[in-house]
């Protein structure tokens, strides 16, 4: 590389290392845990039996 092409390149990068990092968003939208419902835990439920039924299976 020339002298020029590799300050042009340094000059770049320090650039866009000394701009704010924007706050990461969520990935979903937000309406969806709304309309989701609470949660039901494990223990005891339908789905761990379910759960426990499907690992002594091969599939």
């Amino acid at each position: 590389m020339k002298d020029s092409q590799l300050k042009a390149l340094l000059k770049k990068t320090a650039a866009k290392a000394s701009q704010q990092k924007k706050p990461s968003r969520s990935l979903f939208d937000p309406t969806l845990e709304a309309t989701r419902g609470k949660s039901e835990p494990l223990e005891g439920s339908e789905a761990e039996d379910i759960f426990k039924e499907m690992k002594r299976r091969e599939f």
